[in-house]
This record gives C-alpha cells, sequence and structure tokens, in this order.
C-alpha cells in the first residue's frame, strides 16, 4: 500500500479529471469513492478493496476491452472483484508513476458509456 499522503494526492488527482465532466458528482461510500453522472457510476476510486492492499481506478470499458489491456499489460491493470466480468477494469494508481492522460482517457472513455447523450455532446471532442 502507498503512503496516506500519496494516497490523498492521487485521488485529488483523480477527483479532479472526474469533476470536470458535465454533471459529474463524487459519492463516498464504504472505503471507497463512486464518480457519478445522475445514477450510474463511470468510476469508482479503490483503496485496499476487500484488503487487496492495491489503490486503483475502475472505469467502464467496451466489451473485451478489459481482458485486452489487463492481457496487454497485468502490471497496471486487473480485472476488479464484482465489476469486471460486466465490462469494467482496474488502472493501478499506487505504482511508482502513473500516466495521469492514461487515467483521463480511461475515465472519459467510462464516462462516455454512463452519461446520457446532451451532456455528453457538451464534451466536444479534442
Amino acid at each position: 500500500m502507498i503512503d496516506a499522503k500519496r494516497n490523498r494526492e492521487r485521488l485529488q488527482k483523480l477527483t479532479k479529471i472526474c469533476l470536470a465532466l458535465p454533471g459529474a458528482a463524487m459519492e463516498e461510500m464504504h472505503g471507497h469513492v463512486a464518480f457519478k453522472v445522475g445514477k450510474k457510476t463511470f468510476a469508482y476510486y479503490l483503496n485496499d478493496h476487500h484488503g487487496d492492499g492495491i489503490v486503483s481506478v475502475c472505469c467502464k470499458v467496451l466489451a473485451a476491452d478489459n481482458k485486452r489491456l489487463i492481457e496487454a499489460n497485468p502490471r497496471r491493470f486487473y480485472m476488479p472483484a464484482y465489476i469486471g466480468p460486466r465490462g469494467w477494469v482496474a488502472l493501478r494508481l499506487d505504482r511508482a508513476t502513473v500516466d495521469w492522460s492514461e487515467v483521463q482517457e480511461l475515465v472519459r472513455g467510462s464516462y462516455e458509456q454512463m452519461a446520457p447523450k446532451k451532456l455528453v455532446q457538451q464534451l466536444g471532442r479534442d
């Protein structure tokens, strides 16, 4: 597990990415944080979820992308408990370095799947 200060900093960075999306909200629940749009969760911040010792962000991905990402880089990606088989993937945030542009891309992709079309349209395209 990473230290508390580093953990706070990573949650702050993730929160900034998530809450920059239209209509996004943050909800703390049972030792983790859910980022929602309306009633749908588009990202979870997990810290030592069920004692696994891992800090990560979990996002919804396109069909079979979770397995592809995990196979391509099992040190960074893993199948999160419970939601993984339903199309979610976890990206570890407890590594020495985190590619925050990758985190942003993953979060945005998940948001686009969960948000109403009118909010997705507000994003525009880079």
